[in-house]
């Protein structure tokens, strides 16, 4: 199923691995469910991190590296930076955020650059079913029929003759 909105996305890659679990190299019915189901709950917000967290994590090895960070980061802004300027940025990221001095991220870590920033993660990674709901103008109802088309002309029925 392609998807077209996500298709130049950067990070989709990244969120398919997060997605699949198991490992497979695809994601079945059940993981996308169950990866979808913290986007939907109001109150998941270290759901949200961890799995904000595991986008980063590249080799999920549960830190992020400067070799995880660089990878991300490079996806995200792709030539917008130069490889050095964007090694600085996780050099300094990862500087920032290290806090026992290991050289990595740990999710407390992250989750305290997200918090000190003010990043809003929980707030933007959310979906929204209401919308879901109901077809879109001019659809017809699940499981329904649609109406007869409407005539823009009329008919006669005199006899000509």
């Amino acid at each position: 199923m392609a998807i077209p909105e996500l298709e130049h996305n950067p990070l989709v890659r990244r969120v398919v691995d997060t997605f699949d679990t198991n490992r497979s190299g695809e994601v079945d019915f059940k993981e996308f469910i169950q990866a979808l189901n913290i986007f939907v709950k109001p109150d998941a917000e270290e759901e949200k991190l961890k799995f904000t967290f595991k986008i980063y994590d590249v080799d999920g090895d549960d830190y992020i590296s400067n070799s995880d960070l660089f990878q991300v980061l490079k996806a995200m802004v792709g030539n917008n930076l130069n490889d050095t300027q964007l090694q600085q940025l996780v050099d300094r990221t990862i500087r920032q955020g290290d806090k026992d001095r290991d050289g990595v991220l740990s999710f407390n870590e992250f989750k305290l650059i997200v918090m000190e920033q003010g990043i809003g993660i929980t707030d933007r990674l959310r979906v929204e079913l209401s919308s879901l709901g109901s077809p879109p103008s001019g659809s017809p109802p699940a499981g329904g029929s649609s109406p007869p088309p409407s005539s823009s002309t009329s008919t006669s029925n005199s006899n000509q003759g």
